[in-house]
């Protein structure tokens, strides 16, 4: 499978979508090799716009998800990204393209050893640690913007506090049904929530 062609071709649809937005997003999603995240036998499908399976209950997200939570959170250059929820490695692979520093945490310890193989071999510099991303990392703190690859019922007390004000949080918020939200932190520490569409993710472990 001419695998690079794929890739070309998932995001050529998703621009004619329109669920790409920033040019960043697009170059990020053409350049991350999503074949090299999924489990072998699973390779024929990396290209579908869809989840797919990576062990212990978790699954690698649909690639506009990606696109739309990457347009979302808009990270820079030079920004230092907050992930909770590293899974496969595959959005941290996308953020990292896109800015300097992407720091992960990762429940299942055996995923965060695989990410972390896959993406080193591959040549991301991403930080990632085992624990529990309700209370995101401070050692590397304070961050320009953070994401949940997993919902959780509100938006984690450490994160926020962890995010420089005016930085911005993505996160799927909601049990049964959920919400994909964008919160900016104002200076006082409040947050500034939009709505953006209802999704479905996994929940966050912890």
């Amino acid at each position: 499978m001419d695998h690079e062609r794929a890739r070309e071709r998932l995001v050529a649809r998703l621009d004619e979508q329109g669920r790409i937005e920033r040019d960043a997003t697009r170059e990020a999603l053409l350049a991350v090799p999503r074949h090299e995240f999924v489990p072998e036998k699973r390779r024929k499908d990396a290209y579908d716009d869809r989840p797919l399976p990576i062990g212990a209950d978790q699954t690698i997200s649909a690639p506009h998800m990606v696109a739309i939570m990457s347009d979302l959170l808009a990270p820079g250059a030079g920004d230092s990204i907050l992930e909770i929820g590293t899974g496969c490695g595959y959005h941290a692979a996308v953020t990292a393209a896109i800015t300097d520093s992407v720091n992960s945490v990762e429940y299942h310890a055996s995923l965060a050893e695989n990410a972390r193989e896959r993406l080193s071999e591959l040549g991301y510099t991403v930080e990632i640690r085992v624990g529990d991303g309700h209370d995101g990392w401070a050692e590397h703190a304070p961050y320009d913007g953070a994401y949940l690859t997993c919902a959780a019922p509100e938006i984690p007390e450490a994160v926020a506090e962890q995010v420089r004000p005016g930085g911005a949080i993505v996160a799927p918020i909601g049990t049964r049904r959920q919400t994909l939200v964008r919160a900016r932190r104002r200076a006082d520490g409040s947050l500034d929530r939009t709505e953006h569409g209802g999704v479905r993710f996994v929940p966050m472990q912890g």
